[in-house]
């Protein structure tokens, strides 16, 4: 966009004073309502993972079911849900251990229900005192740690050796940079849980592309012209995106690469491979 009395592009106009510390207050607020909506979301299925845990406790122990009526539950629930990854036998049966470590619902308000499950299933399988637990818990959601760094902390015993004991835990969310926001804001259960897993690793894989693809062409010597990627067109009123778009100087003309998914990985899209378009300019 270009100011109808500067003919310069809006990034190369000088903003007015005050404007970048408005931007940065504006990508603090984006952020925060970001992780927000990741943590309610994350709540939501922690709590209903916690649920199917309790009413399987609840069904062994009152109707006499054995451990096969979680594999049957388990077959039931993928056929009823194909998209989600979470209704594994395995998965249910951490969801009956951590509704027997966590037999009060409260556990929600704590640390505990502020971490994505995976984070959840390393305290689970290596903490057996429900105090670790919540003092690691309280730790990976104040220094945001990820999963792997959360993992090499119980090993080498962090909190027992520096004297860490379990505080009031103040609700707070997790710095915007951290590797536990970033691991949150991409939490595969959490995507399976919205029915956005496959939307996602799409997005995934094209950023991946975009990226390879894009050096691979700029290496192919001097006359391509990078315009843009995701452009927008429309056409007698539909809109239409182009994945890639170059431009050759030589040629005068403009060069379309469309990106597509093999055939295991697509949803809604057809063909395979790349479709290139020429058109001359």
């Amino acid at each position: 966009m270009s100011d109808p009395m500067d003919g310069r592009p809006a990034g190369l106009i000088p903003p007015p004073a005050g404007y970048a510390d408005w931007l940065a207050d504006l990508k603090t607020r984006i952020h925060t309502a970001q992780q927000r909506a990741t943590l309610a979301v994350n709540r939501e299925l922690v709590v209903l993972y916690w649920q199917i845990g309790r009413d399987i406790l609840a069904r062994q122990a009152e109707q006499g079911w054995g451990a096969k009526v979680i594999e049957r539950l388990a077959q039931d629930l993928r056929a009823a849900f194909p998209d989600m990854k979470g209704f594994s036998r395995a998965n249910l049966m951490y969801m009956r251990a951590f509704a027997e470590a966590w037999p009060d619902a409260e556990f929600v308000q704590q640390a505990v229900g502020r971490l994505p499950w995976g984070h959840n299933l390393v305290l689970l399988t290596r903490l057996k005192d429900p105090g670790q637990r919540l003092a690691y818990a309280e730790a990976a959601v104040t220094h945001g740690w990820s999963r792997n760094v959360l993992n090499i902390h119980i090993e080498t015993c962090l909190l027992e050796r520096t004297g860490k004991a379990v505080t009031n835990f103040d609700a707070r969310l997790p710095r915007p940079q951290s590797d536990l926001a970033r691991e949150s804001l991409k939490d595969p259960y959490r995507f399976d849980f919205l029915g956005l897993g496959r939307e996602a690793g799409e997005r995934e894989i094209e950023h991946a592309l975009v990226k390879h693809v894009t050096e691979f062409l700029l290496e192919l010597g001097a006359g391509f012209a990078f315009v843009g990627r995701q452009v927008l067109l429309d056409v007698g009123g539909d809109e239409f995106f182009i994945d890639l778009l170059f431009y050759h100087l030589k040629l005068r003309c403009y060069v379309v690469i469309e990106l597509k998914q093999p055939a295991q990985h697509r949803t809604n899209r057809t063909g395979t491979g790349w479709r290139r378009l020429v058109r001359r300019g």
